[in-house]
């Protein structure tokens, strides 16, 4: 494959000269070997027809020069390309065989279609042996990655279009459950049924299978990845059809696994009604707008055209990459955007910017979320997502702003965290301030873990993967709930339309997953193997124990007193609170205890006021004497 390497690296204008004496030899040669095809004996002479021999490529070449033979990129040729082969052919020979009865010049009159159809065979040939050479056989036929596509329908039939030009890859065959199409053949490739896999895997070595079912539902989905899954292949997926439809992506654009495949979950659709009614032509106020739940809910709020959209952001990264995405957004038309930089405990600019833009409706998604990290940094965790909160949410109301929408979490359920406790503390604000504020309707949307968002697992585990492993996971038994990032901005959105204040909605998050399954999952549809106790297999999973503050199943409500709404995600719990002015008097008390940095009478008020708050992680004896115990790694509070 050396001499392959230096045609691919010769410079363009080489490549042509090489192309033109090609097809002169090649010319001189069909048109000789028609004379000899019409007489049958290749000892006969030649020497009286040179004239007209050497007429051919002399026409020839101009003509194919001017429809472009000689400017196609060889590699990428197709169907296309034999249409104008054959049109420059034909024109040839039309012109050569005019001018040799024009010229009375010596040449056999029935040679002349034989030495057409040759030509013909010869330009295509030589154009499709180069081309097989630069696109398979730099890698060489052998070394390829073979393949099998599951799914021999018009998209498994344009990936399998898309696979063709990529060097090192080959389709063995198709997967389909149609049993109409087995052994049917498409594009030179083979339709099998789902019991010959394992025959193609051990007779081509198939290491990896393409999922070309993008329009599938979610549920089928999922069973199909759960039956490839003890095959040692890699899995890979078409996007969404919705994706290709927008053009976001092609069909040669192949990607991992999606988690939300591996959930089954089908999506519902959203209310039309629900997503606009406190957004359309009204000013919007996202905090925490760069995070991962508050920038998909300024994408989705965007689409509901608001009059304004201001984005309060403490990170100036964060902000700044949010606010490029939005202006490059089709939908940004006649809203207007606004980028603030600043802080939910900042009262006063917080005044000024709901005054200013005439507010209407604020999602509040600004918080520290990481239970490790927020169990490090006590104070700074109650202070942003719980004081925080109060002072925005009361701010908001003071200012007139008509509806509030908290974004919590499952975690403030019975919470073993600080993280937690501080959530609930701040749905305990707003349920409050409901009963002093009845003109602003406060709302709390309560879910479980966001798929895709920073710290998420599942890229955790691909990295994991990728670097030969170890897969950590904390706990054999630890299970969690699981929604994209879309579904759950879209359901925040629609239960923040709901209720008429006070109201604590839960989304309905499925059914819980167990992160050891999930991590099994991933590595065998990446193609690799669990390694075993006995040394068998590919990549390790590691247990590393409990992280501080965490638990092993989450929750979404703290009694079982829920009523169901118009929407079929979303549920609406009644959750027990504290009058205000109570309420205040406990936050004084700890913000003094956190400003003295009395750790203790922080968690033994946190059990007093928070509902089946259990803190278990310990971390309270590091914080108050660090010293003692070097093996936590930790930022104090300060």
């Amino acid at each position: 494959m050396k001499i392959v390497r230096q045609l691919v690296e010769l410079p363009r204008w080489s490549k042509r000269v090489i192309s033109v004496s090609l097809d002169v030899v090649g010319l001189l040669f069909v048109s000789v070997l028609a004379i000899w095809l019409r007489f049958g004996d290749t000892v006969f002479p030649v020497i009286a027809y040179y004239p007209a021999i050497f007429l051919l490529p002399v026409l020839a070449i101009p003509v194919f020069i001017n429809q472009g033979l000689y400017r196609a990129v060889i590699r990428y040729i197709g169907s296309r390309f034999a249409v104008t082969v054959f049109v420059a052919v034909t024109v040839v020979f039309a012109v050569w065989a005019a001018a040799i009865f024009m010229l009375d010049l010596k040449y056999p009159r029935s040679s002349i279609v034989i030495s057409w159809l040759l030509a013909l065979l010869f330009i295509a040939v030589t154009r499709m042996s180069m081309r097989w050479l630069l696109t398979q056989g730099i890698k060489g036929a052998f070394g390829r990655k073979r393949v099998v596509i599951f799914g021999a329908g018009s998209s498994g039939q344009q990936l399998l279009n898309a696979i063709v030009r990529i060097p090192g890859l080959k389709v063995v065959g198709f997967i389909d459950d149609d049993k109409a199409l087995k052994k049917h053949v498409i594009g030179s490739v083979k339709v099998y049924s789902r019991a010959d896999l394992q025959r193609l895997i051990n007779d081509y070595d198939v290491s990896e299978v393409f999922l070309a079912i993008p329009s599938l539902r979610a549920s089928r989905r999922k069973a199909i990845l759960e039956w490839l899954e003890p095959y040692p292949v890699k899995v890979s997926t078409l996007p969404a059809m919705d994706e290709i439809v927008a053009g976001k992506v092609s069909f040669s654009d192949i990607r991992e696994v999606a988690i939300e495949d591996l959930l089954g979950r089908d999506p519902v659709p959203p209310q039309p009604e629900l997503l606009s009614r406190c957004i359309s032509q009204q000013t919007v106020m996202i905090t925490g707008a760069g995070g991962s739940i508050g920038s998909e809910l300024c994408r989705k709020v965007l689409r509901q055209r608001p009059k304004t959209l201001v984005l309060y952001e403490m990170s100036e990264f964060a902000l700044y990459h949010i606010e490029q995405e939005l202006k490059q957004s089709k939908e940004l038309q006649k809203t207007q955007l606004i980028g603030i930089l600043g802080s939910v405990l900042d009262e006063a600019k917080l005044q000024r910017v709901i005054e200013c833009y005439g507010v209407n409706t604020i999602y509040h998604a600004a918080a520290y979320k990481h239970v490790p990290i927020v169990e490090h940094n006590i104070q700074e965790g109650i202070v942003n997502n719980a004081f925080g909160t109060h002072i925005a949410a009361k701010v908001a109301a003071e200012c007139g702003v008509q509806n509030f929408v908290l974004i919590s979490t499952d975690k403030a359920v019975r919470p073993t965290n600080v993280m937690g406790a501080s959530k609930r503390l701040a749905e305990m604000a707003l349920q409050a301030l409901q009963v002093e504020y009845p003109n602003t309707r406060f709302v709390m949307v309560r879910f479980g873990n966001v798929l895709g968002s920073s710290g998420s697992v599942i890229p955790l585990f691909r990295q994991q993967i990728a670097d030969g492993g170890p897969v950590t996971v904390t706990h054999k038994e630890i299970t969690r709930y699981f929604m994209t990032i879309p579904e759950a901005a879209s359901l925040v959105i629609q239960a923040g339309s709901m209720g008429a204040g006070g109201d604590v909605f839960v989304l309905d998050m499925g059914e819980p997953v167990k992160i050891a399954d999930l991590a099994h999952k991933v590595i065998k549809l990446s193609g690799l193997d669990v390694l075993d106790e006995a040394g068998n297999g590919d990549i390790e999973i590691q247990y590393t124990g409990l992280r501080p503050g965490e638990k092993l199943y989450e929750e979404l409500l703290i009694g079982h007193n829920v009523d169901g709404t118009d929407h079929p995600r979303i549920m609406k719990a009644h959750e027990d609170f504290m009058a205000y002015a109570d309420l205040m008097q406990e936050y004084i008390q700890l913000e003094q205890s956190l400003t003295q940095y009395a750790y203790d009478s922080v968690i033994e008020q946190l059990t007093r006021i928070v509902d089946g708050f259990d803190h278990t992680s310990g971390i309270v004896d590091y914080l108050n004497n660090p010293k003692a115990n070097n093996n936590i790694v930790s930022i104090r509070a300060n």
